[in-house]
């Protein structure tokens, strides 16, 4: 694996993929996010994902792609820390197989760089017309996450947990700005995400050195002043907060407590925070999963989730209306003897060797090992491979986890449950 600095803020990542018969490249542009310019940068990726200049609508996309021997394409949002990401890859068969000897590399880099950096324009705007399909297309989003009481209940609790922060600027963007979403206004922001983010190209199996001459050659007559990464940050430790929502018919509550560490400082390596999350709760040998969930039957799943860049650890679960304070004890006494208590050398084997079974399976897709690397980009750690991972997860100690799981601080708890007359009924 080799990594390049092509320009200021501009990386090149060549990956080996000589086992695979397909190659991939990957463009990530990571930018800070703004609240008032968080539903333009929700609508971009659908926006760019329709075709770019060479190919203006869906329908020649997708006959070029499938020209290339029915090469894969993807544009999407994420985050990194508080940071966002947007992302742009293609995967198909790698320049060997090419049955006309066609340069695929330059085709793939070609169509991911066009999507990116030459995105099809009416009069120097996005096409009206598209914006006002993937704005509908977010809008139904956006309204479907109260159907979802999961993921509307965590998202709520987020909501309260990180207030007017920075973390809580939503990924998804707001409903009640779609109004304010014009070709004009995703322009700007998408201008401004090219102006301030900074590039990384990851290469699998294709030629690097012909997709980094095209990619300074995308750049070229694109004004560039790079941004520094947003900082690691911390909620900090209040009095616990509980809220709680009453939703008519509910026949499964959620619950969804968040932790803060209230700090920034002195970050846990990736894979002990993995280690102590697989413990307390991400597996189905945790102690959320075997005392929680199976000894008690106080909930219907319950998991534990944590955040190395924003210093949050969450559970959520469900269970029966009526039952929240029960099920919110049993989570806080697991937690309280984890940090108090003995951790056994057979649940830290239990979850060693979960967590070693999921980086085995990473060298299996082009996907899983570009994950692999660009996770540690975004954490600003030097590059190794998932063997020297599993290295570190071999050394995780019990006392560690313990110390890791010792610096958090029950911070919000936020309820669904049913309205009190109904409550005690069947779950679904």
């Amino acid at each position: 694996m080799e990594r390049k600095q092509l320009a200021p803020g501009v990386f090149i990542t060549a990956l080996d993929a000589e086992k695979f018969n397909r190659c991939r490249i990957a463009i990530h542009l990571r930018f800070a996010p703004l609240r008032r310019t968080a539903t333009d940068a929700a609508v971009l990726p659908l926006v760019l994902e329709r075709g770019y200049a060479a190919c203006p609508d869906m329908t020649a996309l997708s006959r070029k792609l499938a020209a290339l021997y029915g090469a894969d394409l993807g544009v999407d949002l994420g985050t990194a820390g508080t940071d966002r990401v947007l992302t742009a890859d293609i995967c198909g068969i790698k320049d060997r197989f090419a049955l006309g000897e066609e340069d695929l590399t330059a085709a793939y880099a070609d169509i991911v760089f066009g999507i990116i950096f030459d995105p099809y324009l009416v009069d120097g705007l996005f096409d009206p017309e598209a914006v006002r399909i993937e704005k509908e297309t977010l809008d139904r989003r956006l309204q479907a996450e109260f159907n979802n009481k999961r993921l509307y209940c965590v998202r709520q609790a987020r909501r309260r947990f990180y207030g007017e922060s920075p973390a809580g600027i939503e990924l998804g963007g707001y409903r009640a700005d779609l109004p304010g979403v014009t070709p004009a206004t995703l322009k700007a922001e998408y201008d401004r995400i090219l102006r301030t983010a900074a590039i990384d190209v990851m290469v699998q199996g294709a030629d690097a050195a012909n997709v980094a001459d095209r990619l300074l050659r995308a750049l070229a007559e694109i004004p560039r002043a790079p941004q520094r990464f947003a900082a690691a940050m911390a909620m900090p430790v209040t009095e616990t907060r509980r809220f709680t929502e009453e939703i008519p018919g509910l026949t499964q509550a959620k619950l969804c407590m968040l932790f803060t560490t209230g700090t920034p400082e002195d970050l846990p390596s990736i894979n002990l925070l993995r280690m102590a999350m697989g413990v307390y709760g991400g597996m189905t040998t945790s102690r959320l999963f075997r005392n929680v969930r199976e000894r008690q039957s106080l909930c219907y799943y319950c998991g534990a989730t944590a955040l190395r860049a924003t210093g949050v650890m969450m559970v959520d679960s469900g269970v029966e209306p009526g039952r929240e304070a029960q099920a919110e004890a049993a989570i806080l006494q697991e937690w309280r003897d984890l940090c108090e208590g003995p951790i056994t050398e057979e649940e830290m084997e239990d979850c060693r060797r979960g967590l070693l079974s999921s980086m085995d399976a990473l060298g299996d897709s082009l996907s899983g090992l570009e994950g692999w690397y660009y996770g540690q980009i975004a954490r600003g750690e030097p590059l190794s491979p998932p063997e020297y991972g599993r290295v570190q997860v071999e050394a995780v100690t019990a006392d560690a986890v313990q110390e890791l799981l010792g610096r958090y601080h029950y911070s919000v708890c936020y309820a669904l449950t049913a309205a009190e007359a109904e409550k005690g009924g069947d779950a679904e």
